[in-house]
C-alpha cells in the first residue's frame, strides 16, 4: 500500500511502513511544511496514496465534502510513536486493506480501529 505521512506525525513512519512492505513519504520531503488540508488530499489522490495522520479535520473534511478519496488512516491516540502505534497501524491496514483500496477513513485508537466507507453518507 502507498502511504503519505502528514506532518503532524515523525518521519520516522516511513522506514517502519517501508520495513512492513509498503511504500511510504513524509509531507516534509514532497510538500510545504505549512501546505493546507486540502494540498495533501490532492496530493495523496494524484499520487494514489493513503494518507496517515493525528489531524481529524481530514475525517471532517471528507463527511462533509461527500468525498470518496482519498483514503484516510487516523489516529486518535496520544502514543503516535511507530514503536508504540505501529502494530495498531498495521493491523488496521491488514483487515481493511480492501476498504482502504475503495476508499475509507480508518480510526486506529486504543480499542482497535473502525472503519467508515466512503463517501460517508449522514
Amino acid at each position: 500500500m502507498r502511504f503519505l505521512i502528514d506532518m503532524n506525525l515523525s518521519p520516522r513512519w516511513v522506514e517502519f511502513l517501508a520495513a512492513a512492505g509498503h511504500d511510504a513519504v513524509h509531507w516534509s520531503t514532497v510538500g510545504a511544511p505549512n501546505a493546507s488540508d486540502r494540498e495533501l488530499i490532492d496530493h495523496a489522490i494524484a499520487e494514489r496514496r493513503v494518507i496517515v495522520t493525528q489531524d481529524l479535520d481530514f475525517g471532517t473534511i471528507l463527511a462533509v465534502g461527500g468525498l470518496d478519496g482519498p483514503s484516510v488512516v487516523q489516529f486518535r491516540t496520544q502514543a503516535v510513536l511507530p514503536d508504540s502505534a505501529g502494530p495498531g497501524l498495521l493491523s488496521a491496514v491488514a483487515v481493511a486493506q480492501e476498504h482502504l483500496n475503495a476508499g475509507a477513513l480508518v480510526t486506529v485508537d486504543t480499542s482497535g480501529h473502525r472503519v467508515s466507507i466512503l463517501p460517508m453518507r449522514p
